[in-house]
């Protein structure tokens, strides 16, 4: 395969995964119908940022810090739009950033007393989820700040 291909394809796979992912989160939490679509999208374009960053030498922390900044800034958008919860957007937009995958090996290291690496990836886990947490309640914050600028001039 021609080398110019293989990113693009990987993009392609990436786009498709997570968006059948984050829909897939939303029919299990019982989003409104017309809302799927909508919470595919807002993981997608997340999980996608991500992906990017990570492929563009940006540290794993501060990729996920600015997906989760973009998921809830889209599920901002959506909840306006469509007025509806935020939440419904938000849960479904961030599960394809969530470190399960990591978290469970640091459980399977420490199971088979195997500390350090065990410890390694159980800090990265918290890390990669304090900085989810981080880029949810950064963009709750310049939302606020949003709303009680215009509150002002009115």
């Amino acid at each position: 395969m021609d080398r110019r291909k293989k990113p693009f394809m990987l993009y392609i796979e990436q786009i498709v995964t997570s968006f059948i992912a984050s829909a897939a989160f939303g029919i299990i939490f019982n989003v409104p119908k017309e809302s799927i679509i909508k919470c595919g999208f807002t993981g997608m374009a997340g999980w996608i940022t991500y992906i990017a960053l990570f492929e563009h030498k940006v540290d794993m922390i501060l990729a996920t810090a600015v997906a989760s900044f973009l998921v809830a800034l889209l599920s901002q958008v959506f909840a306006r739009m469509y007025k509806t919860p935020i939440i419904i957007f938000t849960v479904g937009g961030i599960i394809p950033l969530v470190p399960g995958g990591m978290a469970y090996d640091a459980m399977r290291n420490f199971v088979e007393n195997d500390y350090y690496a065990a410890l390694t990836l159980a800090a990265k886990a918290f890390m990669i989820s304090g900085s989810i947490a981080i880029g949810l309640v950064f963009s709750e914050v310049i939302n606020q700040i949003m709303k009680k600028s215009q509150v002002k001039r009115v």
